[in-house]
């Protein structure tokens, strides 16, 4: 099976087993969407999703945000974690758009990277989610999961991303994500994988290494004299 086929079958159970794939991260616009995006960035989904009400109850779009007083918004995000970078990140991103780009949030890759804070995971969640674009979201469930199918032979987000774009149909490639975190979430856990209930086991080159591993030798038998 080569990687393109093994992706496609991939891409088919993971639809299967995952119908709605959705980013579990809550916002009501692009704007929101990509500030609960870099909140998130080590912290968690359910966590940033506890905090952002507030945040977006007080300051809910880029015009607002960009007025912010950055030590209110550290008040409010503090349990995100990095509080003080991200509510910097956030505040000038805010000014950016709303001063370079007429309060919309840009949908190209190249540009979104260059806001405060914005990598191309982001960039690619916003591409993705919100325009339509095809999208690969180099997250750490991701990584890990096209890893151990033997989709890839790297952990650096950008090379994950490059390689996966090349196997993965462009209609389905951000969904395919979003599938991969649920899947990592749910199944392939980083430290200890269901690998006996996993769906993907017989498309997963981790799975087929581990069973050569533990296969018993065949014993000959000997030579009739």
């Amino acid at each position: 099976m080569t990687k393109k086929e093994r992706a496609a079958k991939a891409t088919e159970l993971l639809k299967e087993l995952y119908p709605d794939a959705l980013c579990s991260l809550e916002a009501d616009d692009p704007f929101q969407l990509l500030v609960a995006t870099r909140l998130s960035a080590q912290c968690t989904d359910a966590r940033v999703n506890l905090v952002t009400p507030a945040l977006f109850a007080k300051y809910p779009d880029a015009e607002t945000m960009a007025e912010a007083d950055v030590a209110d918004v550290e008040a409010i995000i503090h349990s995100c974690g990095f509080f003080r970078q991200k509510a910097r990140d956030i505040v000038e991103t805010a000014k950016r758009i709303r001063d370079d780009f007429g309060g919309r949030v840009p949908d190209e890759i190249e540009v979104l990277v260059t806001l405060p804070g914005v990598g191309r995971k982001t960039a690619n969640l916003i591409v993705g989610d919100v325009y339509g674009k095809p999208a690969v979201v180099a997250d750490t469930h991701l990584i890990r999961i096209s890893n151990r199918l033997g989709l890839v032979e790297t952990k650096d987000p950008k090379k994950v991303e490059m390689q996966l774009r090349r196997l993965l149909d462009p209609a389905e490639s951000n969904n395919f994500c979003h599938r991969c975190v649920l899947h990592g979430r749910a199944v392939c856990d980083a430290r200890k994988p269901d690998c006996g209930g996993c769906t993907l086991n017989g498309v997963c080159k981790n799975r087929a290494d581990k069973e050569k591993k533990t296969a018993k030798p065949q014993v000959k038998a000997p030579a009739a004299v």
